[in-house]
């Protein structure tokens, strides 16, 4: 078995190994892709890595899988975090969410595998599922850390209500919850501003669920931290070409590199927010390596810069 986890500042996402989701196998060339960016992370100061069940089908756990066979001493340096919880459409047969105890425990054991390792680091709960009994997923939970399968549980996409109604029920605590979060996926932050205004009501963010994680030890990860690269690469609007070109200048100014600033500006916030990177580019996880090094390097009138440019309308 592995050391506890770590505290990281970056995780690689590995939705995108495995292949095409569409296809039933994995081919050689990609256990490459999946090679090159393990060692593209590692190099960069990544060592964490997040999966879900789902991820091409299984194919992305079963991909990284063979490149922990291939270097048996890999294992020892990285945490490794999986989710659960989503069963994807299948012929006539639609998507639904299924978080029941035998279920948890079957999704988990199908990872193990694919992964080629005796335990998970972290397991998620990937999305909330409306028919779930606290009490039956928390037995689960127990199990499986009881029996060593699992080192921690967090949950995905749950909002402050679900997460302290499972913690209820669970001796364990709930580690991370794993929300978007970017400079362009900015309701989390609204939230938190925009209470007495008209503006409030249509935001969406559930209220009060950054606070409560902050209250209670639940670290924060975000998932899609680089907007697709809305502020990196290829902008759409007026906002997002202000807001590239303040983070270029940023960039510059600071000696690293936009993908850096931008995942900076997630990680500058109090409650220590950890971006997890979706891409298999070496080049592009080479990029946001002094996000997983270095501290934030942004000053308060920096971050507020940011966040006004992106919104492109003053605070209120």
């Amino acid at each position: 078995m592995t050391t506890s986890p770590r505290t990281e500042r970056l995780v690689l996402g590995c939705m995108g190994l495995g292949g095409p989701w569409d296809a039933d196998s994995y081919a050689a060339a990609d256990v490459e892709v999946a090679e090159k960016a393990v060692e593209a992370a590692l190099d960069s100061g990544i060592t964490a890595f997040d999966h879900a069940d789902i991820y091409g089908q299984g194919k992305a756990e079963a991909v990284f899988g063979e490149v922990l066979a291939r270097h048996p001493s890999l294992r020892a340096r990285v945490s490794i975090q999986s989710k659960c919880g989503i069963v994807l459409s299948r012929d006539d047969r639609p998507g639904l969410y299924d978080l029941r105890g035998p279920s948890i425990r079957r999704r988990v054991e199908e990872s193990l595998t694919r992964l080629r390792t005796d335990v998970l680091d972290t397991l998620l709960l990937h999305r909330p599922d409306p028919l779930a009994d606290p009490e039956d997923v928390a037995e689960a939970l127990h199990a499986l850390h009881a029996e060593g399968l699992v080192r921690r549980f967090g949950v995905s996409n749950m909002n402050a209500p679900q997460i302290a109604r499972l913690q209820a029920h669970l001796s364990l605590p709930l580690a991370v919850n794993q929300l978007e979060m970017s400079l362009a996926r900015r309701d989390w932050l609204e939230d938190g501003v925009l209470v007495n205004t008209p503006a409030s009501a249509a935001n969406g963010f559930p209220a009060g669920t950054v606070e409560h994680c902050l209250a209670h030890g639940v670290g924060l990860q975000a998932w899609a931290p680089l907007a697709q690269g809305r502020f990196t690469g290829r902008q759409e609007t007026k906002e997002e070409h202000a807001t590239a070109e303040l983070v270029a200048r940023l960039a510059e100014a600071k000696g690293t590199t936009p993908e850096t600033i931008v995942l900076w500006w997630l990680r500058r916030h109090p409650a220590r927010i950890v971006p997890v990177i979706g891409t298999t580019s070496p080049a592009r996880i080479k990029a946001c390596g002094d996000a997983a090094t270095a501290e934030p390097r942004l000053t308060h009138e920096e971050w507020y810069e940011l966040w006004i440019t992106a919104r492109g309308t003053p605070l209120p």
